[in-house]
C-alpha cells in the first residue's frame, strides 16, 4: 500500500498514524526495540498511535510504547492514543502516572532550595511534637493503669540499657575525673591551694560533666540502637502488622524504652559520679600527695546535697530526650537499609544536640535562680 511502512517493531506508519499490532510483551521486547531503532518516524503537528490490533500487552510493552510516544513528542508533535482496549488503556495510564511521580523531584525548580529545606524541617518539628504528645499520653495511661505496662520488655530494656552500659560509663567517668584533677592540679600548685582540687572535681563532675557525659554515651549506644531496631521493624513491615492486629506501636515499642531509660539514667549518673570522684582522688594522690581521707573530707565540705541533686535531676530529662528522639527517627525510616542507617545517624546527632542545648538551658536557669 503506498505511503505505508511495515516494521518488525510492530508499527505500521502512515502520514499521521502509527498503527501498533501484535504482541507487546517482555518476551518480544528485543524484537520491538531492535525494530524501533531503525524506524523512520513521521513528522507532523498532530499524530495518533492506535492500538486496536495489539493482541497482548504487559508492563514492559506499555513502557516501550510510551517511549515511542516520548520520541515523537520530543520531535515537536502532539501525540494522542486511540483504539486501545480498556485493559491496555488502564495499563498505559498507570505507567504514565508512575513515570510522572518518579520524575517529579527532578522537575522541581531549583530557585530557592533553602525554602524547601526549611519547610521540611518545619514538618519534622510538627511530627516530632505530635510524637512527643503521643508518647506522653501513653506514659500517663501506663501510670494510671500499671497492668498495661509490658514488664518483661521493660526489665529487658533496663538490663540492656543500664547493666550493659556500666563498663563504658564507668571507664570514661573515671578517666574524666583523672583529667579534671590533673588539669586542676597544674594550676592549683602555683598558688599552694592543692586541697581545692576536691572542690574542682566535685563541682564540675557531680553538677555538670558526669550526667552530661553519661547522656552523650547513652545517645551513641542506646539511642542509636532504638532507632535501628524500630527502623528495621519498619522496613520489614512488622509495625504495619502490629497496627493491623490492633496493637499500638507506641505502647509496645516506645513506652518500655522510655520508662527504662528514665529509670536507668539517674542510676548511671550516680555511678558516673562515684567513678569520676574516685578518678579525681587517684590523680590528686599521685600529683598533689593528697590522701583519700583528706580528699573526701574536703569534698564533704565543698559539695552540698543541692549540687548533687542538680546533676541527678537532669538525668531523667536527658533520658526522655534520648528515648523519644531515637524512637521517632526509627519510625521515620522508609523502606530501605540506607534509610535505617541515615535515620540512626540523625538520631545520635539530634539527641546529642538537644541534650547539650537543654543542659545549657538548665545552667542559665540555675544561674538566674541563684542555685
Amino acid at each position: 500500500m503506498p505511503g505505508q511502512e511495515t516494521s518488525p517493531a510492530g508499527v505500521e506508519i502512515t502520514a499521521d498514524t502509527l498503527a501498533c499490532s501484535g504482541r507487546w510483551t517482555v518476551g518480544d521486547v528485543a524484537r520491538l526495540r531492535a525494530g524501533m531503532e531503525h524506524l523512520e518516524l513521521p513528522s507532523g503537528d498532530a499524530l495518533t498511535i492506535t492500538g486496536s490490533a495489539i493482541s497482548a500487552m504487559d508492563t514492559t510493552g506499555a513502557w516501550l510504547l510510551l517511549q515511542l510516544r516520548a520520541r515523537l513528542e520530543a520531535a515537536g508533535s502532539r501525540v494522542s492514543l486511540d483504539g486501545f482496549s480498556a485493559a491496555h488503556r488502564r495499563l498505559l495510564d498507570y505507567i504514565t502516572t508512575e513515570l510522572s511521580e518518579a520524575e517529579a523531584p527532578a522537575a522541581r525548580p531549583a530557585g530557592k532550595p533553602w525554602l524547601s529545606g526549611l519547610s521540611e524541617w518545619g514538618d519534622d518539628m510538627v511530627d516530632m511534637l505530635a510524637f512527643v504528645g503521643e508518647s506522653v499520653m501513653a506514659l500517663l495511661t501506663a501510670i494510671r493503669h500499671p497492668g498495661r505496662i509490658r514488664w518483661r520488655e521493660l526489665l529487658d530494656d533496663i538490663y540492656q540499657t543500664g547493666v550493659n552500659a556500666l563498663p563504658i560509663v564507668g571507664l570514661l567517668s573515671f578517666l574524666m575525673g583523672v583529667v579534671i584533677a590533673y588539669q586542676g592540679a597544674v594550676q592549683l600548685k602555683l598558688y599552694g591551694a592543692n586541697i581545692y582540687v576536691a572542690d574542682l572535681v566535685g563541682h564540675s563532675m557531680l553538677r555538670e560533666l558526669a550526667p552530661l557525659l553519661t547522656a552523650i554515651l547513652i545517645c551513641g549506644r542506646t539511642g542509636s540502637a532504638y532507632a535501628a531496631k524500630i527502623g528495621t521493624m519498619k522496613v520489614r513491615e512488622e509495625i504495619a502488622a502490629l497496627q493491623t492486629i490492633g496493637v499500638p506501636p507506641v505502647e509496645l515499642l516506645v513506652l518500655p524504652k522510655l520508662m527504662s531509660l528514665i529509670i536507668v539514667m539517674p542510676l548511671l549518673a550516680v555511678y558516673a559520679d562515684i567513678l569520676s570522684v574516685f578518678g579525681g582522688m587517684v590523680m590528686a594522690s599521685i600529683s598533689l600527695g593528697i590522701s583519700f581521707n583528706a580528699f573526701l573530707e574536703r569534698l564533704e565540705e565543698a559539695i552540698s546535697l543541692t549540687t548533687f541533686m542538680i546533676g541527678i535531676g537532669k538525668a531523667p530529662v536527658f533520658a526522655a530526650i534520648i528515648a523519644i528522639v531515637g524512637c521517632f527517627q526509627g519510625f521515620k525510616v522508609e523502606g530501605s537499609a540506607e534509610s535505617v542507617g541515615r535515620h540512626t545517624t540523625i538520631s545520635v546527632v539530634q539527641s546529642i544536640f538537644l541534650v547539650i542545648i537543654v543542659d545549657a538551658m538548665f545552667s542559665i536557669m540555675f544561674s538566674v535562680l541563684g542555685i
